[in-house]
This record gives C-alpha cells, structure tokens and sequence, in this order.
C-alpha cells in the first residue's frame, strides 16, 4: 500500500483578512467514508465556513468537500453539517468566550496528520473593521517594496 501524502493543507485565507486571530484550537472531524477520500485528493474549501454551537456540541457550517469522483450511490453531501470533536473542556472555554459580543469561531486551516486522520484548525476570531483591513494591506505593501529593494 503507497503512503499516504500528507502535503494536504487547505487555509481559509479570507479568515486572515477579516477576521483578528483570538485563540487557536485543533478539532478532529466526524466524516463520512467518501468524504476522506475528496479531502485526501485535496478538493475541499474552507472560505464561506463557519462553527456554531448545537446541544452542546461544536459543528461547521458551509464547509464544502466535492463529492468523490470514484463513489456510487453512497457519495456524500457536499455542504452538510459536520460535527467537530473537542474535549468538553474545550467546548465549554469556547462557548463562555462565544457569549462576548462581536466573537465568533472560524476554521483556518484543513489537514491531514500522519496517522491520516483529518482534523480541522479552528479560532476564536474577532470581525476586523475597515481601516484595520486597510492597514493590513499598506504594511503587506510596505514589506514588498523592501523586498524589492534588497
């Protein structure tokens, strides 16, 4: 059996743009058989999607995996609701934090480990306003052209 290729790396990059990084955690994911293989072979996307809270529990929004090209009549759903595994102390420091006005939580990152489990970057994130954005791109300017320069 070939190894497993654990250069899968999916980011959220809008996240960075919009959102001010809080407080990171790693969730494993619960998924679907077909739904590993779509991630394996990378066809997965992270920018529309979102955690909330259900019954206690942690699930992710809008997280869309392409159905598997190989699969039958079992294929998935592609933007179904995927439940996220934290510790129960985990769960309840996120949601103490959720109950401040203005936070929100945002995956930032899909990868696969070594052992080829999928598991999901998420953070505790706060909306950035309009002018935070724009300072963010003047210093991402000012960088290039020192790079250019040396």
């Amino acid at each position: 059996m070939p190894k497993l290729s654990n250069t899968i790396n999916i980011e959220n990059r809008r996240a960075k743009f919009d959102y001010l990084f809080l407080d990171k955690l790693i969730a494993g994911l619960v998924l679907q058989g077909t739904e590993i293989k779509s991630i394996r072979e990378g066809k997965a996307a992270l920018s529309d999607s979102y955690c909330f809270f259900r019954n206690g529990e942690l699930y992710v929004r809008n997280m869309h995996i392409t159905e598997y090209s190989e699969a039958s009549f079992r294929n998935h759903e592609p933007l179904r609701e995927r439940k996220l595994l934290l510790s129960k102390n985990e769960l309840n420091k996120l949601s103490k934090k959720m109950k401040d006005q203005g936070l929100t939580i945002v995956p930032v990152r899909l990868f696969i480990t070594e052992k080829g489990f999928a598991k999901l970057e998420i953070a505790l994130a706060k909306g950035k306003k309009l002018h935070d954005k724009r300072d963010d791109i003047k210093k991402k300017d000012l960088e290039r052209e020192m790079n250019r320069k040396f």
